[in-house]
C-alpha cells in the first residue's frame, strides 16, 4: 500500500507544483500587495523566506510595471518633510525614488541610498542617493569604516576584499562615503562591497573625486540633488572590424572590471520649476587631472542606451519640466 501511495504522489507532483505556482500568482493578483504578498511569502520555499526584507517587500509582487515611484520609500517612521530636512531614520522615509527606479531587480536598501545589484558581475548595477546640505555634514569619520562583504548576497555571488587585494584597482565607491557624513552607520553602509567597483586608482582619486565633490557643491544651489551612479561595459572595435565587449575579472569570485562609469544628476530647481538633468560618462582609466568635467557630459539617451536603464520616463511622472545639460561636442560616448 505504501508503495502505491508513493507512486501516486510521484505522479501528482508535477500537477501539485503547477497548482501551487498558480495559487501563489492568483492570491497575489486577487488580494493585492498587502495580503497577497504576505500569503505568497508563506508559500515560498523556506530558503526564500530567509532572505532579509528589502524594498520589494513593500511593493505589489505582480505586475512590477504598475509600481509607482512615489510608493517606493526607504523604511522609516513618517513622511519626508522636504528639502533641507535630515535624511536620517528619525525623519521618516525619504522618497529616494521620487524620480523612479532605473530598474527593479535585486534591490538593496540602505540608510541613505538604494542600489540594484548584479550577481553575475558582483557589482552594483546602479546606486541612487539623495543629497542635501544636511546629509553631507556631520562628524562621521571615514577611518572608522571598513570595507566588508554584504551578507544579504549569497556567497556564490558576492565580492570579497581578497578579490581586490593586489589587483592594482581601488575599491571605488558608487555612493561616496563623504556624501553621508550625517551618520556614522550611514557612512559605514557605503563600504559594503555591493556599493564598490574596481576603479583605476588615478581616476578614483582625481577626476572622479572632483565629480563627487561637484555633486556635493550643487546642494548649495539646489534643495535636493538626486545622484544615480553605476558601471558600464562598452564595446571597442577590434582588428577584425567587429565590436567586442571585453574586460578583466578579479580574484576567486571573478569581480568584473567596468570599462566606464556613469553618473546621472537630477537637480531640483527652485519654486517647483522642474529639474535639471546632467549625465556624465568616464572611462575606467587615468584621465589628465585638469580635464574639465564638462568634457564628460553626454546626452541622457546615451546613458540609457549604454546601461539598459531608463531615467527620463520615470522623471516625467514627477515633473513635465526637464532641462537637460550636455556637451554639444560629445553627442555619443567616446573612449577618452
Amino acid at each position: 500500500m505504501c508503495d502505491v501511495i508513493r507512486a501516486r504522489l510521484k505522479q501528482l507532483a508535477p500537477v501539485l507544483s503547477v497548482n501551487m505556482s498558480l495559487l501563489r500568482t492568483g492570491l497575489t493578483l486577487a488580494l493585492g500587495a498587502g495580503v497577497g504578498a504576505g500569503l505568497s511569502a508563506l508559500l515560498r520555499p523556506t530558503e526564500e523566506r530567509l532572505i532579509p526584507d528589502s524594498l520589494l517587500s513593500m511593493c505589489p509582487v505582480l505586475p512590477v510595471p504598475s509600481v509607482q515611484a512615489a510608493e517606493l520609500k526607504v523604511p522609516g517612521s513618517g513622511p519626508w518633510s522636504g528639502p533641507g530636512s535630515s535624511p536620517g531614520p528619525g525623519s521618516g522615509p525619504v522618497a529616494l525614488m521620487k524620480y523612479g527606479f532605473p530598474s527593479l531587480s535585486h534591490i538593496k536598501t540602505r540608510q541613505s541610498y538604494v542600489a540594484a545589484y548584479d550577481p553575475r558581475t558582483r557589482l552594483p548595477l546602479w546606486v541612487l542617493e539623495r543629497l542635501d546640505s544636511t546629509c553631507i555634514s556631520g562628524q562621521s569619520d571615514r577611518s572608522k569604516s571598513q570595507f566588508r562583504e554584504d551578507p544579504s548576497v549569497h556567497e556564490f555571488h558576492r565580492a570579497t576584499n581578497a578579490d581586490f587585494r593586489g589587483s592594482g584597482f581601488d575599491r571605488g565607491h558608487m555612493a561616496a562615503a563623504a556624501n553621508h557624513k550625517w551618520s556614522q552607520s550611514a557612512m559605514d553602509d557605503t563600504f559594503l562591497l555591493t556599493n564598490i567597483v574596481p576603479q583605476d586608482p588615478d581616476l578614483n582619486q582625481r577626476v572622479w573625486n572632483r565629480l563627487e565633490q561637484m555633486c556635493r557643491s550643487l546642494t548649495k544651489r539646489h534643495g535636493s540633488v538626486f545622484v544615480v551612479t553605476g558601471p558600464l561595459f562598452l564595446p571597442r572595435p577590434q582588428p577584425d572590424g567587429r565590436l567586442y565587449v571585453t574586460y578583466p575579472v578579479l580574484g576567486h569570485n571573478h569581480v568584473a572590471v567596468p570599462t566606464h562609469f556613469f553618473k546621472v544628476l537630477i537637480l531640483e530647481l527652485p519654486d517647483g520649476q522642474g529639474v535639471e538633468l546632467r549625465s556624465y560618462v568616464m572611462p575606467n582609466r587615468p584621465i589628465p587631472e585638469q580635464t574639465p568635467l564638462e568634457h564628460f557630459l553626454v546626452p541622457i539617451e546615451t546613458v540609457e542606451r549604454a546601461s539598459g536603464l531608463l531615467f527620463v520616463q520615470n522623471i516625467q511622472r514627477a515633473t513635465k519640466s526637464i532641462r537637460t545639460v550636455h556637451h554639444q561636442n560629445l553627442p555619443q560616448i567616446k573612449d577618452h
